[in-house]
C-alpha cells in the first residue's frame, strides 16, 4: 500500500567510545530548592460511583489561563536555576552536541522515476528532502522544513506523491502540535499550488487521481486547540486548485463521535480502504472501489475486536496483516469483489514469532517478524510459499524492506543499541545486501556490548532485558543505571540506538530496557496481559526487573533511575508512587498521569481499551488504585523531574502539572522534584535537534548529579 505517509522518523542515533572506566565515590552536594506556591482548590472535588476524590489542582488543566501561564514560568524558572548548578551540566551538552554532528540519512524511495531521501547535515533542526535521478549522487533539495519556521519548531508531518511524481503533498505541524495543515508543490517547477488543507489530524495523505484523501476533526474553538476533546473524525476528498470548504465528504460516522477513520489508497489507485478505530488497538475495514464510485463505502469488518492493515493488492485481491484468530498476526486474503469472511484465505500462516509488517518489493513479500524482541525477516512468495530469510547483520532491529513492487532494488535500515543505523541495498533477485550509507559517529560500538537476560516477575512470568554497557566493565553494585520501558498499546521496543544514553555508557554507566507486558513484543496475548484490570502487571514487571539490576549487582537503588515516556511515563510515575525506595532519580516523560479524567482530553478517550474508564464502576476500582496522581503520599521520592510540553495535545500537560504538584505538596524528602516544562513543543515528533540536545544534557546531568557521580569528557584514541 503506497500511499501510506512517509513519516519523518529515521534515526537520532550516534556514538563514541571512551576510555574513562575509573569509578570514584563521589557526594555531590545539596542544591538547595524552594518550591513554588501552588494554589489548592480543596472544594474542587468529584464524586465517581459514590466516592468522593479531590482534584485540588484541577485549575492547572486550563493551560491558557493567566495563573497556569505565570505557574509555569516559575517552575521553569526554579527547574532551571537547579539544573544550572550542576558543575558538569555544560560538559554533557557538549558531548551530546559532537555526538549529535553527523550526517544522517533515511532509506531512498523511488516516486515518479526519481529518487528520494532525507539527510541532516548533523545538528539541522529537521531533516532535509533530497532528489536525484541517480540513486549514487546526492542531488538537490526538494524541500527544507528547516524554513517552515525560524527557531525550527515546525517540522514536516507526513509527504505523499502522486503516481506521477509530479505534485507533492505534505503536512506541517507547529511547535509539536498533532495537528496538521497541508500544502502541495509542483516538482517540476518548485512552486506551491494555493491549496491549503487545515485541521488534519491523525491522517495520511494519499493521492487519488488529481487530488488526495485525508482525515480531520471540525475546526476547533479558539482557546481550545490543544486540549478539547477530538470527536467526530471525518474522511474527505480535496482536489487540487479549489478551496477546502468544496472538499467532498466521503466517510463519517455521526452516531459515532468518538470513533476515528483512516483513509489510503492502493498503488493502482483502483482502491481506498478506511480503517475505523474506537480505540489504540482494533479496527473495523471498509472499502471504496474508485472505478465505480468516490462515495460507495462497503463495509467488511465492522466490529473492533481484531486489526486489519492492507499490505497491498494485486487487482481484486487484498493482501491484509490480522490478528483474527492468531494473536501473533497472520497475512490473509480478502476479494474486494466477495469480501464476506468465507472467502478469506490464509496465506501466511501465524508463527512462533510475532509478525510486525510485511511489504512485497521485486515480486516477493518481505515478512518483518520479532524474535525474542529482536528482528527476524523471512521471505515469501506473494502466494505465501515459503523462500528464506533474509541474513540480517546481527542482532538487531531492521525497519523492513521498503521499494516498488517490481523493482530489483530494495532498501532497508539496520540498527541496535551499539549501532547506529545503517541503509542495506537489497538485490532482491540475488537476496544479498550491501552498505549504501554508513555513518561516520564519534563513538567506537567495538568497545560495547548487548546482553539479553531474562527475570521472572511477580506472578513467575519470564520477562526479557537488554543491558548495554562497556566491555570489561565491574559489576559491582555501584554503576549508574538507567532502566528504561513503555509497556504499552502493543507498541514493542526493539533494540536501537540512541546518542542521548552516549554519554553514560561512556562513562560507565548502564542502560537497560524491559520489555515488559503491555508491549507487542510477543503478540496481542503479552499485550492484554497488560491492559485493563492486567495493568498492575506491566508495573510489576518493571519494578521486576528493577529488583533483577539490583540483585545481581548491576547496579544499586541509589545509582538506579528509571525514564518512560507517554504510556511509559504513567509507568514511572505508578512505579515511583508504588515503591519510591527502590529508585534514585525518576523521570516521567508528557506522561498519562491522572487516570479518572485522561479520557476527557484530545485523543485519550481512544486509550480505554488499555486502560478502562472511570466512569465504569469496576474500572474505577483499578484505575484509582494505581493512578500516580491519586497515589502520592507524605513520603520521601526520588530525586524527580517530570518533562512535558505546552504544546502536547496528545498528552495534554494538566497531567504532569497536576501531578507535580502533588508530589512537591507531599514529598518529605531532601530530593528535588522538579517539572521541566518544553516551550513550543508537543508530545516529541518533530522537535528540534537543539531542542533535543538541551533536554538530553539537562535529563543526563539531573541523573548523575542525583545518583553521586560525575561526568568526565571522554578521552580520544
Amino acid at each position: 500500500m503506497k500511499k501510506r505517509d512517509l513519516f519523518i522518523f529515521f534515526g537520532m542515533c550516534l556514538l563514541y567510545c571512551s576510555c574513562n572506566t575509573e569509578k570514584s565515590a563521589i557526594t555531590n552536594p545539596t542544591i538547595t530548592v524552594n518550591y513554588p506556591s501552588t494554589t489548592k482548590q480543596l472544594d474542587t472535588t468529584e464524586n465517581y460511583h459514590g466516592t468522593d476524590i479531590s482534584d485540588p489542582y484541577r485549575w492547572l488543566e486550563d493551560d491558557n489561563s493567566d495563573e497556569t501561564i505565570a505557574w509555569v514560568t516559575e517552575q521553569n524558572k526554579i527547574t532551571s536555576g537547579y539544573l544550572s548548578q550542576i558543575p558538569f551540566r555544560e560538559d554533557i551538552s557538549k558531548r551530546l552536541e559532537k555526538l549529535w554532528n553527523y550526517e544522517k540519512y533515511s532509506s531512498p524511495f523511488k516516486e515518479g522515476g526519481k529518487y528520494y531521501y532525507f539527510k541532516n547535515d548533523g545538528l539541522q533542526n529537521q531533516s532535509v528532502l533530497y532528489s536525484s535521478g541517480d540513486i549514487k549522487s546526492e542531488g538537490n533539495v526538494a524541500l527544507d522544513p528547516n524554513k517552515f519556521s525560524d527557531d525550527g519548531t515546525a517540522s514536516l508531518g507526513a509527504i505523499s506523491f502522486d503516481n506521477s511524481g509530479k505534485y507533492l503533498a505534505y503536512a506541517v505541524s507547529e511547535g509539536g502540535s498533532d495537528w496538521r495543515t497541508a500544502y502541495i508543490k509542483d516538482m517540476t517547477t518548485g512552486n506551491l499550488l494555493d491549496d491549503k488543507v487545515e485541521w488534519i489530524k491523525f491522517s495520511g495523505l494519499s493521492w487519488y487521481k488529481d487530488g488526495f484523501f485525508y482525515s480531520k476533526y471540525p475546526t476547533p474553538k479558539d482557546g481550545n486547540e490543544l486540549s478539547a476533546k477530538n470527536e467526530y473524525h471525518k474522511v474527505y476528498y480535496h482536489k487540487l486548485n479549489t478551496l477546502q470548504s468544496e472538499d467532498l465528504l466521503i466517510f463519517e460516522s455521526p452516531d459515532a463521535p468518538q470513533r476515528n477513520a483512516y483513509a489510503g489508497t492502493t498503488d493502482d489507485e483502483k482502491y481506498l480502504i478506511i480503517s475505523t478505530s474506537e480505540s489504540t488497538s482494533g479496527n473495523g475495514m471498509h472499502i471504496v472501489d474508485l472505478d465505480k464510485s468516490m462515495t460507495t463505502v462497503i463495509p467488511v469488518v465492522t466490529t473492533f475486536d481484531n486489526d486489519y492493515s492492507l499490505i497491498d493488492n494485486d487487482g481484486s485481491n487484498l493482501l491484509v496483516l490480522t490478528n483474527e484468530e492468531a494473536p501473533k498476526k497472520k497475512i490473509i486474503s480478502i476479494d474486494a469483489n466477495d469480501p464476506s469472511k468465507s472467502n478469506w484465505k490464509t496465506i501466511v500462516a501465524e508463527s512462533d514469532d510475532a509478525l510486525r509488517s510485511a511489504s512485497i518489493v521485486g515480486g516477493k513479500m518481505f515478512c518483518s517478524y520479532m524474535h525474542n524482541a529482536s528482528s527476524l525477516i523471512k521471505v515469501y512468495q506473494p502466494n505465501g510459499k515459503y523462500i528464506s530469510d533474509l541474513a540480517l547483520p546481527g542482532i538487531g532491529s531492521c525497519g523492513g524492506v521498503g521499494g516498488k513492487k517490481l523493482d530489483k532494488q530494495g532498501f532497508y535500515s539496520f540498527t541496535s543499541f551499539t549501532r547506529p543505523s545503517t541503509i542495506y541495498s537489497l538485490d532482491t533477485e540475488s537476496m544479498e545486501s550491501e552498505i549504501f550509507r554508513q555513518p561516520k559517529v564519534d563513538f567506537d560500538s567495538d568497545f560495547y556490548e548487548t546482553r539479553q537476560e531474562w527475570f521472572t516477575s511477580k506472578d513467575g512470568t519470564k520477562v526479557p532485558i537488554f543491558i548495554t554497557m562497556k566491555k570489561g566493565l565491574e559489576i559491582d553494585g555501584t554503576n549508574p543505571t538507567l532502566l528504561y520501558g513503555y509497556g504499552g498499546f502493543n507498541i514493542p521496543l526493539l533494540p536501537s540506538f540512541s546518542i542521548s544514553r552516549l554519554p553514560l555508557l561512556e562513562n560507565g554507566g548502564i542502560y537497560v530496557v524491559a520489555n515488559i507486558r503491555g508491549g507487542g513484543e510477543f503478540g496481542s496475548d503479552w499485550h492484554k496481559a497488560g491492559t485493563l484490570d492486567r495493568k498492575q502487571n506491566v508495573f510489576d514487571d518493571f519494578i521486576g526487573a528493577a529488583e533483577y539490576l539490583i540483585e545481581n549487582k548491576y547496579t544499586s537503588s541509589n545509582k538506579l533511575a528509571i525514564q518512560g515516556g507517554s504510556n511509559g511515563g504513567l509507568l514511572v510515575g505508578a512505579c515511583m508512587t508504588q515503591r519510591p525506595d527502590l529508585f534514585a532519580v525518576a523521570f516521567p516523560a508528557v506522561g498519562v498521569l491522572d487516570m479518572l479524567r485522561y479520557h476527557k482530553f484530545t485523543i485519550g478517550w481512544a486509550w480505554a481499551t488499555d486502560y478502562g474508564r472511570s466512569d465504569d464502576p469496576e474500572a474505577f476500582k483499578y484505575l484509582k488504585e494505581y493512578s500516580p496522581l491519586h497515589n502520592v503520599k507524605p513520603v520521601a521520592y526520588p530525586s524527580t523531574m517530570v518533562t512535558t510540553a505546552d504544546h502536547d495535545d496528545r498528552v495534554v500537560p494538566a497531567h504532569s502539572f497536576k501531578f507535580i504538584s502533588e508530589v512537591q505538596d507531599k514529598h518529605t524528602g531532601e530530593n528535588p522534584v522538579l517539572i521541566r516544562i518544553e516551550t513550543s513543543a508537543g508530545h516529541g515528533a518533530g522537535k528540534p535537534t537543539s531542542k533535543q540536545i538541551e533536554e538530553a544534557a539537562d535529563i543526563l546531568s539531573f541523573m548523575l548529579y542525583n545518583t553521586g557521580d560525575s561526568f568526565k569528557p571522554p578521552l580520544k584514541r
